[in-house]
């Protein structure tokens, strides 16, 4: 546990005890801060009221030497504070909104994969209903991992995963039950979703690959450069992540079925609509990223 020494900015060693490495934050019920804090010769003011954090606001602190400007303020309250240079910050997810955006994520790929069992095509444009929604997966995906980091995107996109296996068995049950009195539409039940086992082994290895390897593409870079070019990292897992996902879901689901060229432009249009869906929308994922940064509680330096 630190002091802050508001004249220099740098942390001050306290003998409370060794630093605090939890994912999680503390709260306003934790212990009272180390006496250090308590009338330190030097400081503008006592910080030492009951039942406040260890971890001086924003205000009570110059933001740290090389802070980007413009440099969302991380976390919220006693907690909240500007990150240095090259330092990257990652939530917890146990925080507010993963538990959000995880639902939203599986929401994405599961109607998407039942939409993929039908194949439009606008004029010369091949494509599957996937389209519609497919990308709005991969946004989550990848605020996910800015937010929360590569741990928690992977137990989102394994929980999709778990969600997408039942999917399965659940329509292959209904499929192979006997028809009630009545219904007539079990040749039209088993022409569409009969076709999805297929569908679901292409879209799962697509999407395992693809998003993985967004979100390490995601949090290497952050990584490396701290919360500087969001940009960069959001664009180029696009790229990786879109092309190995859609090369193997084209080839997986539809091979042999779509023909030749139709098949060559479907495997193109798919990845260039994607990605240029994922760029156009990059004003609104900078808004949603900024304003989680803002607004989780846990968004601070970890792991």
């Amino acid at each position: 546990m630190t002091s802050a020494d508001p004249a220099s900015g740098q942390g001050s060693a306290s003998p409370a005890g060794p630093a605090d490495t939890s994912e999680t934050t503390r709260h306003h019920d934790a212990a009272p801060g180390p006496p250090g804090e308590r009338g330190n010769p030097g400081s503008t003011g006592s910080r030492a009221a009951a039942g406040t954090t260890a971890t001086a606001t924003a205000t009570d602190r110059p933001a740290p030497a090389g802070s980007p400007a413009g440099a969302p303020v991380a976390g919220t309250g006693a907690d909240a504070r500007r990150p240095s240079a090259g330092e990257a910050l990652f939530a917890s997810s146990q925080g507010r909104f993963y538990a959000i955006l995880m639902t939203l994520l599986v929401a994405f790929f599961l109607i998407s994969n039942i939409s993929a069992t039908k194949v439009i095509s606008f004029g010369p444009i091949v494509t599957d209903g996937g389209a519609f929604l497919f990308p709005l997966a991969y946004i989550a995906g990848g605020v996910i991992s800015e937010i929360y980091g590569f741990a928690a995107a992977r137990k989102a996109i394994l929980v999709g995963f778990g969600v997408q296996i039942v999917a399965a068995l659940t329509f292959y049950a209904v499929m192979i039950a006997p028809p009630g009195p009545g219904y007539e539409h079990q040749a039209a039940f088993e022409a569409v979703l009969g076709f999805y086992p297929r569908i679901l082994l292409a879209s799962v290895a697509g999407f395992l690959v693809g998003q993985l390897l967004n979100s390490f593409i995601i949090v290497r870079i952050k990584r490396r450069f701290g919360e500087r070019h969001l940009w960069a990292r959001l664009s180029g897992s696009t790229v990786a992540g879109q092309f190995l996902d859609t090369l193997i879901f084209c080839t997986v689901a539809f091979a042999g079925i779509i023909p030749g060229a139709d098949f060559i432009s479907y495997v193109l249009f798919g990845f260039v609509y994607k990605c240029a869906v994922e760029f156009l929308l990059l004003p609104v994922t900078y808004a949603v990223v900024n304003t989680l940064k803002r607004h989780e509680p846990t968004y601070r330096q970890h792991g």
